[in-house]
Order: structure tokens, then C-alpha cells, then sequence
């Protein structure tokens, strides 16, 4: 069964296949996660986290681009309140999909840069597509530093013979080389890439929901509650992740 839902974002379009649902993000450019796209995102996992019949979500981009990042427009103009709370909003988000009663599937569609990175680690399974890309934390590279949040679940996710050169000297990688970091879980074809995300998020839809979330508590809980205190205290200190 396959049926589209409608969304308050003309950037995020969702569809239901049986009890999968897909989010695709697309907003024309490179898909930014502005805060209309972190809220459209925010609000697809919770049409998720309150449907019983729904047991995996897919986040599916454009053509090209998984994620950009986060958008230059509030990066780079000045309102140095706006940058504060886009990046905690965007820490926000990673935390909740990494700690989600659902599991998370990435059809990473191409490009995954900075914020588009970290929206690969928040999920439990990530399909590539093998397509020319750039994949990658390079934030020191643009002159900007991690915030806390952002470090802990790179170190928590990626590999550690890979960590220091992915995050301290900015490396990023194509698809292939992604997997090896611990970016990605596997490469499909370009083709292919959004049908093998749903078959993955079929397979973990299979899962007992109730055995997943109790895990993922079990499991993540502590670096949940640590990202949680570090977003927290970016917010108060109105922290811009600047060098």
C-alpha cells in the first residue's frame, strides 16, 4: 500500500509504504535545514512516534543532495541569535531521531556536508547512493567549530581509527569511503538507493516496537542525556559554533 500524506512544508513531502513511512526532503537547491525544514522534519517523526502502524521512517533527499547543511542565509547573516537557534534547534533534532521509539533509515541521496552528516549519524541504518559526493564534517575547514552535542555523536558513531580525521582536519569522502568512516552502512546504486533504504526500514519495521525503544533507551540514554545538557547549555549561553 502506498498513499502520500500531506505536510505543512512544501519542502518535506511525505508518502506511506505499508509501515514505512518515507519523508522525502526536497527543497530545489541543496536542502538546507532551515528552520521551516527542522520543523517539517520534527513534525514527520512525530506522525511516526504516534501511529501505531508505522514501524520504520525513511529520510529520503533530492537527487544529488542528501543535506547541505545548515542554511548559509541564517549561517552567514549577521543575527548571531538566529545562528544560535538554528544550530541548537538542529542539535535538537539529531538527539530526537538518535533517540526515536522508531528506527531511522538515511537514503543518502548524494551530498551529506556539516549538519547533513550529523543527520546521518542520528540514524540506526544508512544506504548510500554511489554517485560522485562529498560526505563529510567540515565545519574546521569552513572555520567553525563542533559544538559539544555534535561531538558526542560523532565519537559515539563514527569509527575511531577515522574520528580524528574526520572531525579535526575536516576530511570528507565519497560514498564508498563513507562506509568505511561510519557515515554510511552500505552503497547502492542511484537508482536503487531509495527502494533498498525501505527494504531496510522494512526489515527493522518487523522489529517489535516495544523491544526497539526499550533498547534504544537502555542503550543510548546516557549520550541522550549528555546531548540534551550540552544543547541546553548552547541555548542559554546563545553558543555560535564560530572559530
Amino acid at each position: 500500500m502506498r498513499s502520500v500524506m500531506k505536510m505543512t512544508s512544501e519542502h518535506v513531502s511525505l508518502e506511506r509504504r505499508d509501515s514505512v513511512l518515507v519523508v522525502h526532503l526536497d527543497d530545489g537547491k541543496a536542502n538546507a535545514l532551515s528552520p521551516s525544514m527542522l520543523a517539517a522534519i520534527g513534525e514527520a517523526l512525530t506522525i511516526a512516534e504516534e501511529d501505531d502502524d508505522i514501524g520504520a521512517v525513511v529520510l529520503h533527499g533530492r537527487e544529488g543532495k542528501f543535506c547541505a547543511g545548515f542554511d548559509l542565509s541564517v549561517m552567514r547573516g549577521g543575527d548571531l541569535a538566529a545562528m544560535s537557534a538554528l544550530v541548537s534547534d538542529g542539535g535538537d533534532l539529531v538527539r530526537r531521531l538518535y533517540g526515536s521509539s522508531v528506527p531511522i533509515v538515511a537514503a543518502c541521496t548524494g551530498h551529506a556536508l556539516a549538519a547533513g552528516a550529523l543527520l546521518l549519524l542520528s540514524c540506526d541504518v544508512r544506504v548510500g547512493a554511489d554517485v560522485p559526493c562529498k560526505i563529510g564534517l567540515n565545519e574546521v575547514a569552513i572555520g567553525m567549530v563542533l559544538p559539544e552535542w555534535a561531538l558526542t555523536i560523532a565519537i559515539e558513531r563514527l569509527s575511531r581509527r577515522h574520528l580524528q580525521l574526520a572531525v579535526a582536519t575536516a576530511r570528507v569522502t565519497d560514498a564508498s569511503g563513507a562506509v568505511d568512516v561510519g557515515f554510511l552502512d552500505e552503497v547502492s546504486s542511484g537508482d536503487d538507493v531509495l527502494e533498498v533504504a525501505v527494504a531496510r526500514a522494512n526489515e527493522l519495521a518487523a522489529l517489535s516496537g516495544r523491544a526497539y525503544a526499550g533498547t534504544v533507551n537502555a542503550l543510548r540514554g546516557d549520550l541522550l542525556a549528555r546531548m540534551a545538557v550540552q544543547i541546553a547549555s548552547d541555548r542559554r549561553l546563545g553558543a555560535v559554533p564560530t572559530a
